[in-house]
């Protein structure tokens, strides 16, 4: 098994089939333009209530000048225009490829539907750390920690290894410091693609917590959501030894790329699975539950067989679901909105 998140059971080989489409712009492809009408969904009831979400646009209208690998994947959007002043826009997308050289990238738009501008220096943050080199920087997420008034950034590189980083101005980040690895959870040869949010667990004297996927050495299944907690986001974290959520539950081998979600007075995580579709599972408010709901997003044609590692958002009322779209190593940034 390779170091990959989860791409659809009918993959022949990493490449034959990861090379094989989901370049900017094949959304028109299926008659869709850019910020034209949106293209249908397969009709999905959305477990636990939840919305279905329908794709509007791609994010970028045009090509991107740093694209090292033809890939652009793991969104996170963040509203900056009530955290800091001189911002390029009321929106911070933040992604990078996977592979070496990776990267973490930014763009910015005035809308969440965007289309989102290419920031002009990117990468942001490249594999020569401050401490050490890594073959790749990737899988971003960001969160404004209140507190300290920064932006908090949470990367991986290797894949063994996820790291944190500040930054005043969500642009220039500095500090990267080691948090979590396969040494801190067991029986685990990858911890990486993680996301961090403000939500309190019973018992844990915590304000933060990170969900992450693990590669894990037990069976059944491989690649696992597992989770971790902290008091304040940046260091003291603390992680469970065990899997949050089983691909099993979900008739899979792997998941990955999970975000947390509220709803009904109860937790859920969202994630995507190893047959190209995203999946729900309620955890409970202190994450002692472990209730498979379902599918909670499938690809349609200009998706090119996979949808993953969601993001969510909300502007002037509207929710949207950031997300990337296509196999792993050709795929790209998507845009839909709640219906």
């Amino acid at each position: 098994m390779d170091d990959r998140s989860p791409t659809p059971p009918a993959a022949l080989s990493r490449r034959t089939v990861l090379r094989g489409a989901a370049l900017l712009g094949t959304a028109t492809a299926a008659g869709t333009a850019l910020g034209g009408t949106l293209a249908s969904t397969p009709a999905l009831a959305g477990p636990a209530g939840f919305p279905s979400y329908r794709y509007v646009r791609d994010a970028f209208a045009v090509p991107l000048r740093y694209n090292p690998t033809g890939e652009f994947i793991f969104p996170c959007v963040r509203g900056v225009y009530d955290k800091i002043s001189g911002a390029r826009g009321r929106y911070y997308l933040y992604y990078a490829p996977h592979d070496a050289p990776g990267g973490i990238c930014l763009a910015y738009a005035d809308r969440l539907e965007g289309p989102y501008t290419e920031y002009p220096g990117n990468p942001i943050v490249d594999r020569v750390l401050p401490t050490t080199t890594v073959s790749h920087v990737s899988s971003p997420h960001v969160v404004w920690n209140a507190s300290s008034q920064e932006f908090f950034l949470y990367f991986h590189g290797e894949n063994t290894t996820t790291r944190v980083a500040r930054s005043r101005d969500g642009i220039n980040f500095t500090n990267e410091t080691p948090i979590l690895s396969t040494r801190l959870v067991p029986n685990t040869t990858e911890t990486s693609y993680a996301r961090v949010f403000e939500h309190q667990v019973a018992g844990k004297n915590n304000k933060y917590v990170m969900l992450f996927m693990g590669l894990h050495t037990v069976a059944p299944g491989t690649r696992k959501i597992f989770w971790g907690w902290s008091p304040n986001g940046w260091d003291q974290w603390q992680f469970a030894p065990n899997p949050l959520i089983s691909p099993s539950g979900d008739g899979l081998t792997d998941i990955s790329a999970p975000h947390l979600l509220h709803r009904n007075g109860t937790t859920y995580v969202v994630y995507h699975g190893n047959d190209g579709r995203m999946r729900l599972t309620e955890v409970g408010n202190n994450f002692d539950r472990e209730v498979h709901l379902g599918v909670f997003h499938s690809p349609i044609a200009s998706d090119n067989g996979r949808v993953a590692s969601p993001a969510f958002g909300t502007d002037g009322g509207v929710s949207y679901m950031i997300y990337e779209a296509g196999p792993r190593l050709d795929a790209r940034i998507c845009i839909a909105r709640a219906v």
